[in-house]
Parts: structure tokens; sequence; C-alpha cells
């Protein structure tokens, strides 16, 4: 039975309304019944222990986030708001992120998010309740990114604590969540991660009769290819030796390609739609994969949360996928990774630095801007990054070569990645704007800036086979051939133009590309080689970093995808573990990708972006 899981009203207002403590009131800002026009913002929630609402306005105030909030009695109340002034990093001094408390229609204390240097409790004044019910209101005063995590009404003198670990205690005690999560269901695989790659393994599987959960941690599915990010698939499906894969892609990807185009390009509700189609699916949206449970070398439960309900669900099954791209179910499985770049001794590689260093692709925060009728205004935008006549990008949209990061973790820096891609943007439209071509672009207006950052590279999980460069440039196929790369080892570098005017604050990027020839990929690098019972499709699969630089566009993770269902099938029905697929099961693999499990005998519309290899060797 198919399962969709949605926001509750009657859920949030159980969180919101009925406080755990006689003298303190804890509001989780992502639980605003009415959240006006803030967004909710998971991408930090492992870093942060949280979401957060964010007032991404481009410039342009946002409407309010409203709630109610029952209080246990009447009184005076000290207020905290955990906030973060976020250009800090940058820029020394009041941020651009300002916003207003309002309780019960009176601005409570001063102005907000505009001061320190990281994620603080900052005092917003005293309250007087007079009744068991208030009205909360967040006013964004800015529309530059001011942010929150949570609101805290106390009696007491101190606000909540500031420790990741001490606050999540915290939150659970005052937000009622039970010590034990509820359970989300028991299935034969679980794929936490709905991009193009989980999607399409959660489709394949369920086409061959498995009972799925598919655990996305966004309202919506496509990843990178959703209108939440809007990168247009890449590479190519249906070519040998298994032309059958891709066809699931062929029935979920856009018929329209281009990065940073309007939202209806991407189409996401066929990707929905082609879900919900799926009886043998359950689908889990807003719910975030936070923690597992081990067994030995097995996976056993993986706890996920509902990023604005905080609602905690254990999700059960023999088998499970990671295809977050994080690689974060493998990692905190304990599962062996990697990141940065190989040193050239270590695989031989012609492409790997001498040495090995810590280096990666970075992420990209997309933009476009529309020509009006009238004049547009943008206000002055100066925080830490100087943009003048030399420097300025004379331009109306940013797509994948604003790339930022390459010199920072994506992982633990990525807050800081993403802001820095928010900064350089506001910072050169508003050099545009209000100085170097004022005229040419006085009727310019912003009309979208990606928010949730297009990664490229973070960790790899390591399987049996670690694929690298020579295996493609050499055409050294492996007897578990499966789905194909047919892009060029496509990696970034920081674009040395760039690097002149923004010396180690570089925000574009250039691309070397090498050629290759179409190259099955080893089912063996779509299992962890220590953690038995985890498969593993998209950019964290198992490659060097110069390997990343082929299989990481959509198609080819697409067609990953379709494998790893077809192979969790083959686990499923023989009591195996993905490597015993290989050992054993392998010839029933490859029966399986030459028939494919498409559907739906669709046209591909998909004639976009395949790439620039050479033929089949």
């Amino acid at each position: 039975m198919k399962i969709v899981f949605v926001l509750i009203t009657a859920l949030v207002l159980a969180l919101n309304g009925y406080p755990q403590s006689k003298s303190t009131v804890f509001l989780e800002a992502e639980s605003f019944q009415n959240k006006g026009a803030w967004v909710v913002d998971q991408q930090f929630m492992d870093l942060m222990g949280s979401p957060y609402l964010m007032a991404h306005g481009m410039g342009v105030p946002v409407a309010d986030a409203e709630t109610t909030v029952e209080f246990p009695s009447t009184g005076e109340y000290n207020v905290f708001v955990r906030t973060f002034n976020w250009t800090s990093p940058w820029h020394k001094g009041e941020g651009p992120g300002k916003f207003q408390l309002i309780v019960n229609r009176q601005k409570a204390g001063t102005d907000l998010g505009a001061e320190g240097s990281e994620w603080l409790w900052q005092p917003a004044g005293k309250v007087n309740i007079t009744d068991s019910k208030a009205i909360i209101n967040l006013n964004d005063l800015t529309g530059f990114n001011g942010r929150v995590d949570a609101i805290c009404f106390t009696k007491e003198n101190t606000p909540p604590p500031s420790d990741v670990k001490a606050l999540g205690k915290f939150r659970k005690k005052h937000l009622g969540i039970p010590a034990k999560p509820e359970k989300g269901g028991n299935f034969d695989l679980v794929v936490i991660g709905g991009g193009v790659a989980g999607t399409a393994a959660a489709i394949s599987a369920a086409r061959l009769g498995m009972q799925v959960a598919l655990i996305q941690d966004r309202p919506v599915l496509g990843g990178n290819n959703s209108s939440e990010v809007r990168v247009h698939l890449g590479g190519r499906i249906n070519v040998e030796p298994f032309p059958a894969l891709g066809d699931v892609i062929k029935e979920i990807g856009p018929s329209r390609g281009g990065n940073a185009q309007p939202a209806e390009y991407y189409e996401d509700e066929k990707k929905m739609e082609m879900v919900l189609a799926e009886e043998n699916i359950s689908l889990f949206t807003n719910f975030r994969a936070f923690d597992v449970k081990m067994k030995g070398s097995r996976i056993a439960e993986v706890n996920a949360r509902h990023i604005e309900t905080s609602k905690e669900l254990v999700f059960s099954a023999p088998l499970f996928a990671d295809c977050t791209g994080d690689g974060t179910i493998g990692f905190l499985a304990g599962a062996d990774y990697a990141i940065g770049r190989e040193g050239r001794e270590e695989f031989g590689e012609p492409t790997a630095p001498e040495k090995a260093d810590k280096l990666t692709m970075g992420s990209s925060v997309q933009w476009y801007s529309v020509e009006e009728n009238q004049p547009a205004d943008f206000p002055v935008f100066n925080y830490g990054v100087d943009f003048n006549e030399q420097n300025t990008e004379k331009v109306t949209m940013g797509e994948w070569t604003w790339e930022t990061g390459m010199n920072y973790d994506q992982i633990n820096d990525f807050e800081r990645i993403r802001d820095y891609g928010l900064l350089v943007v506001y910072s050169n439209w508003s050099s545009l704007k209000n100085s170097v071509a004022k005229e040419e672009y006085s009727n310019r207006r912003l009309e979208w800036v990606a928010y949730i950052a297009g990664k490229r590279e973070s960790r790899r999980l390591l399987g049996d086979v670690i694929l690298k460069e020579q295996d493609m440039t050499d055409y050294v196929v492996y007897p578990d051939a499966s789905a194909p790369t047919t892009w060029t080892i496509d990696l970034h570098y920081p674009d040395p133009d760039n690097t002149k005017h923004f010396p180690e604050k570089e925000f574009k990027s250039i691309a070397v590309h090498k050629k290759i020839h179409p190259y099955p990929i080893p089912y063996r690098c779509f299992y962890s080689r220590n953690v038995d019972n985890l498969f593993m499709a998209g950019r964290n699969i198992s490659v060097t970093h110069v390997a990343l630089g082929t299989v990481r566009v959509m198609r080819t993770t697409g067609m990953m995808g379709e494998v790893v269902g077809m192979a969790a099938s083959i686990a499923g029905k023989n009591n195996s573990s993905p490597r015993e697929v290989y050992q054993h099961h392998l010839s029933e693999l490859k029966s399986l990708m030459e028939k494919g499990v498409g559907k739906y005998d669709v046209e591909n519309m998909q004639n976009y972006n395949e790439g620039s290899t050479l033929g089949p060797k």
C-alpha cells in the first residue's frame, strides 16, 4: 500500500501549542503553521540538528510567517531567537539578514539576524503574555536571507544550549518528541535520496516486485534536476552494452534542456506522478534520514525526521540504497569512503595531482534575471567582497560556472559554501544595478536565485571496485559491466581569471574535458565493501575523484539507479547480499539489464546535453 506523508496541521498545532514546561515555550521556526514566503532550508540539518526558515526574497522583503502558540501561563517571558548573521565570514559588522519578531502584533525587542559571527541565541527582549494563546510573526525587513532556527520564550534568565547535542536533547524534551521514533514500516528496500538516481532505483525495484520506501528530504523529487536547483540532465541513455538501461530516465526526464531556466522546464510533476503510479513505492517526502542502527556489519534501521514537524520515523529492511549524494547513510553506518583528490601514485592516474589533497568540485548557486518594461531597483549590497568596473561579471544569468567551495569541505562547510554563492550573486548584481552598468541594467530584475545549492562532489563510498581513469581511457571492461557512462571526464577547477580578481575568494569555474569511449561501469562500484547490505547510486559511488568527472551526470546516475533496483530485486529474492549478486547471480542481473524495466512506450525526447564522447571502442 502506498503511503504518502504530508504536513498535518494538527501535528504542527500539537508541537506548537502544548509546551512541555511550565516556564518555557520552545518553538521551531520551520513548524510555523503559515510560513508566508519564508522557505524551509534543511540542507544543513546534519551540522546544526534542525532545519530553519529563511527569508529568500532576493532583496525584496518576503511575506510574514505566522503561527499561534499556546502558553502554559501568563506573565513576563524572556525571548531568545536562534539566528545567524550569514555574511559574517566576509564582513565584520551588521549583516543584511534583518528581521523582527512580532508577538501579538507588537515588535519584541530589537531587530534580529544581523549581529554576531555564528549561530547564536540572540536576546529579543521581554514580552508580557496576557492570554493563553499568542500570535507570533516573523517579519522580514530586507529580503536578504535572514534566518530563524527556533524561538524560546522562557521565564528563566538563560537561553537554551548552543551545543548541537545538548540542543537536540532540549528540543526533544520541549517539543514532546518521543524517545523512540514511530515505525515508518518494514520494506524490502529502503532508498534514501529522491534525486534522479534514487527515484530511478525505487521505480526499478518496485517494478520488479519489491516493496520500496523512498525517503526524500524535500517536497519535490529530482535533486539537482528539480525546479529547486535547475540543472539539466546530462549524458546518453539506451546505449550498448545494455540499450534497455535508461528507459526509466526516458519516462521521468524533462523534455527540455537548459540550466537556470524557468521552473516548468524541470517537470517536477512528471517525476512525482511516475513514482506515485507505482503501487509498490511508499513515498516519504520532507523526511531527512539522520541516524542508522547497525547489526554487525549490516544496517538494520534508518531513522528519518520530518523537516517541518520534527516527527521521527524508523524504517526497517534487509537492503538499503544510499542515493543521498553525500553518502550520508554509508557514513553513518561506518562505510569506507574517500573525499578529495587521490595522489597520482595511489592509482597511477595521469590526471591526478602529484599529492593527494582535499580539493573537490564545487557547488553552484544558479540564477537568472528578466527584462521589465520599467525600472527595477535593487538595494546596494556590499558585505565583504568588492566589485568594481574591472571585476564585475556583466551577465544576465549565472549557471554551472558560478561554482564555489572547491577549497572547503563540502560537508562540514556547506552552509558557508552556499552562503558565499548567494553573497557573490547579490554583490555582483548590486554592482551592475547601482554602478558599473546602471543604465544598461536599469530594467533588469532578479527573477530567480537558487537557495538549494547544486553540489557536485563530497563523499565517495568505496566498493569492491574503485573505478579509475585508466579503466575508461584504456577501455578495461570488467565482467560485471553495467550502466554506461557516456560523458567526458569533466573536472572543474577555479577559473584563473576569476582568481586574479578574487584571490582565495573565487566563485567561477572552468571545466577541463578528456574524451572517452562510452564505458560500462562495473556493478561492484554500486555497493559498499564493508557494509554488507548497502547499495549506492549517484555521485557517491565507488570511483576516484578523476573518474567521478564522467559518472556524475544525471542520466548516468539514473541508469545506476535502475541497475541497483534490479540487483536489489535479485538479492531480495535470493536472500543474498549485494556482493553475492555479483558472486552468484551475475547472469540474472545481466538478463535484467538486457530486458530493462521500462513500463511505458514513450519516445525519447531528451535529445539535449548528451555530451561529447568518442564512438564505441
